[in-house]
């Protein structure tokens, strides 16, 4: 009877199902089962807004969407280009193109392209079907540019090197080694409905994690939350001062959503990175459009820049510096090695005046007079004299300003 009873008990626990088995794994990619060769694509996760760099067997386009891994796990992402492209040097074409490219001409949608713009019907709605009802989610409207509109002053040449269409080139195809992750699949209809809906999802879950940090009286903002495409997961982003301790809220929220939740508390940078916004030159912010990657940003930068050191100027809504600061450093660097340094002197006649300021752009710099006056001197009269390892300043200058 017992070796009866064990063996029920055994076949009970066998075939007893997994609360969690209908709900989709990561699956763990096996390189030895990847084609030794692909193409590369950077891919944008519209959550996090973090860029990756993932393989895929044959050539995809820039927008297209795609289900590939993330360091949370599966999610949508948005193929936004090449590695490739990257190292190209960008050409500014014409000056008269407004908008995204007004050369483009309008070519129409066939069916599979509607399909993969968002499932349009033959009105450009936005419909989902599930258990034979339609849902529709918002209408599209579709505007041509015609190139007959567009007036070029006389004897301008057509130059449409900065358009889309004639900048961008088809990925090739290169040897894949090491540790690559691949695209798991091209986005499908089920994967778009999924994903609208965890958004809906993602809304209510905000709401219900802001009650819970109120009850439990803890010291963090909640940024965002998200639930992953392919696992029984929620994702919640927060920013604190300090360490906070935050059990008793993963247990409240695990009894309320019955899935697996974790909390990451994230800097002020990641925040705006993940939400997005406008930055004081009207543009998106650079860290949510741009790139993804932190790089520090020091006080240094705008010193060297010449900029001013108000901080309600050189700083972004974050509160941090401004990540453009950075993006023209190394210029200033450089070009400053071509000049005298700020703070030494020059011999002006007989006076030995000091440089308080260095402007590469106007390509001059500013001495400091004994009566308190300012002189201006071009870049093209000043040479470095390598017998006397100084910067002096050409004779020719000097007779013209002491005659004066």
């Amino acid at each position: 009877m017992n070796k009866k009873n064990n063996e029920s008990n055994k076949k009970n626990r066998t075939n007893k199902k997994n609360p969690n088995e209908n709900n989709k794994q990561i699956p763990k990619v096996d390189s030895s089962s990847k084609p030794d060769k692909g193409y590369l694509f950077l891919v944008k996760n519209p959550s996090s807004n973090e860029i990756s760099i993932c393989a895929w067997d044959s050539i995809i386009y820039p927008g297209t969407h795609v289900v590939a891994p993330t360091r949370y796990g599966l999610d949508i992402g948005v193929v936004i280009g090449s590695p490739s492209s990257k190292a190209e040097k960008y050409n500014c074409g014409s000056p008269y193109i407004k908008g995204a490219c007004s050369f483009g001409k309008y070519v129409g949608f066939d069916e599979e392209d509607k399909y993969i713009c968002g499932f349009l019907d033959e009105k450009n709605k936005i419909i989902f079907q599930e258990n034979d009802k339609e849902e529709i989610l918002g209408e599209i409207d579709f505007v041509e540019t015609p190139v007959e509109d567009l007036k070029l002053p006389e004897n301008e040449e057509f130059d449409d090197s900065s358009c889309w269409d004639s900048r961008y080139k088809k990925p090739e195809e290169v040897n894949l080694t090491g540790n690559v992750l691949w695209i798991d699949r091209l986005a499908s209809r089920e994967d778009f409905s999924v994903y609208y809906k965890n958004i809906i999802r993602e809304q209510e879950a905000m709401v219900v994690c802001r009650e819970k940090i109120k009850n439990h009286k803890l010291n963090m903002k909640l940024v965002t939350a998200h639930f992953l495409l392919e696992e029984a997961k929620v994702l919640f982003f927060f920013t604190a001062d300090d360490r906070v301790d935050f059990r008793d809220l993963v247990k409240d929220l695990v009894s309320v959503f019955k899935l697996r939740i974790e909390l990451r508390q994230i800097g002020v940078r990641d925040e705006s990175r993940v939400l997005g916004g406008l930055a004081v030159c009207g543009r998106d912010f650079c860290c949510h459009c741009i790139t993804d990657k932190m790089n520090p940003v020091t006080i240094k930068m705008a010193k060297e820049q010449n900029l001013s050191l108000n901080s309600t100027k050189i700083s972004g809504p974050c509160g941090r510096l401004l990540c453009c600061l950075s993006y023209e450093y190394d210029f200033y660097t450089e070009e400053k090695l071509n000049f005298p340094p700020e703070g030494s002197r020059l011999r002006l006649g007989k006076d030995l005046l000091k440089i308080i300021e260095v402007n590469i752009l106007s390509k001059k710099i500013t001495l400091l007079s004994k009566d308190g006056g300012l002189i201006f001197i071009p870049r093209k009269h000043l040479n470095f004299s390598s017998d006397n390892n100084r910067w002096e300043i050409t004779k020719e200058f000097q007779q013209e300003f002491l005659s004066n």
